[in-house]
């Protein structure tokens, strides 16, 4: 038998969202004049304001790109495109993990949508090969339940005369995302810098904003759900004016949060240090014969969300309760929090390495890992 380790990670927090906040974070870094005041103020304003303009400068938005703060987190921002956007053309939807089927959900039995579907296995990526350049589509990044990314945008159409809408939580600041090919892109605040939930972020290619004022969304939408009035794109969402009252203190958290990573060097260094951890990650994987990579091929597994399975590959009640024991035994040592696969996805481990892990902590994971898998198998 393996002996218990001695070494904890200095910071065990690994869940895949809410995910672990920035090294060095603390409640005194926020800055505290806007909490308690209206977000309408001029210094509740600013604040949003900066928010935006801060991120769209970390992620290098292409010129004429706008960034929003919308509400509902991520899904509220993918909801509010779709919703407004879809049914003009055909679209195509792409589904391989539990998120990206909820669009699928949303555009044919929500919208009524008659969508192309394309599907595949966790761990696996439907064909991209060959899509409709004047349909619609609609994708994730980066699949967070199942650990597989897309390796690029090759595959999409510069040419395009549809519009791309993709989900890009848990890719953003972690994944070289090619905006030039996104029309429209979603994340939200609690995936990849450690932020509060509540807000999601929205951005809009200037094609984008063309299709929404001349091409009306052919549907009611809730007030939550509308960027146009009078034929005309409500530009004080992409200024900080929100469509509903968003949290100042997750507000201020988000600010610090980009302090942190503009500091560390921005979106190069926020990829480097997702890459390093992952690879942390994959050394240990490779070591161990228990447990596998859910995506076989490197070339398109996740660097933030890796997800892991057990090495018999079942879907058994006896890999399930090993699941359950493992995860709740290293949370009682503190080696590690919330690491459990996704329910949807087959028994095993999920483990974030997004920018705010530090490498040495996944490195001193591993041991742990191996103990625990040796006390409940």
């Amino acid at each position: 038998m393996l002996p218990k380790p001695s070494a904890l990670p200095a910071r065990p927090h690994f869940s895949s969202g809410p995910c672990p906040k920035p090294p060095g974070w603390s409640l005194d870094r926020l800055d505290t004049r806007s909490l308690g005041r209206s977000h309408r103020s001029s210094l509740g304003k600013a604040r949003l304001a900066e928010a935006i303009e801060r991120t769209a400068a970390l992620l290098q938005l292409p010129d004429g790109y706008r960034l929003g703060i919308v509400p509902a987190s991520d899904t509220g921002a993918m909801e509010m495109a779709m919703w407004s956007l879809l049914g003009q053309r055909p679209v195509t939807m792409l589904a391989w993990e539990s998120f990206g089927e909820g669009w699928v959900t949303d555009a044919v039995k929500q919208l009524g949508l008659d969508a192309e579907v394309r599907r595949a296995a966790y761990g696996e990526l439907p064909d991209l090969a060959g899509i409709d350049p004047a349909s619609d589509l609609v994708f994730t990044w980066n699949g967070t339940t199942s650990g597989v990314r897309v390796a690029n945008a090759d595959w999409i159409a510069a040419d395009r005369t549809g519009l791309t809408l993709c989900d890009a939580t848990s890719g953003a600041f972690a994944q070289d995302i090619d905006w030039a090919k996104i029309d429209v892109g979603t994340f939200s605040w609690q995936k990849a810098l450690g932020g509060e939930g509540g807000q999601g972020m929205l951005v809009l290619s200037p094609r984008a904003v063309e299709r929404l004022e001349s091409a009306p969304a052919p549907r009611p939408l809730p007030k939550i759900f509308r960027l146009t009035k009078n034929g005309k794109l409500i530009d004080g969402i992409f200024r900080g004016e929100t469509i509903n009252t968003p949290s100042m203190l997750a507000v201020e958290d988000w600010l610090v949060a980009l302090e942190w990573a503009e500091a560390e060097g921005g979106i190069s260094a926020l990829i480097a240090r997702a890459d390093a951890n992952a690879a942390a990650l994959d050394r240990w994987v490779q070591g161990a014969e228990w447990i596998e990579h859910l995506a076989a091929d490197a070339a398109i597994r996740s660097n933030t969300s890796v997800c892991l399975q057990f090495a018999d590959r079942s879907d058994s009640e006896a890999n399930r309760a090993r699941q359950k024991a493992l995860v709740n035994l290293l949370e009682q040592d503190r080696a590690a929090f919330d690491i459990g696969a996704y329910r949807d996805a087959l028994p095993g481990l999920r483990i974030w390495c997004g920018a705010t892990v530090e490498a040495a902590d996944i490195e001193a994971l591993g041991p742990w890992l191996d103990w625990a898998w040796e006390q409940v198998r």
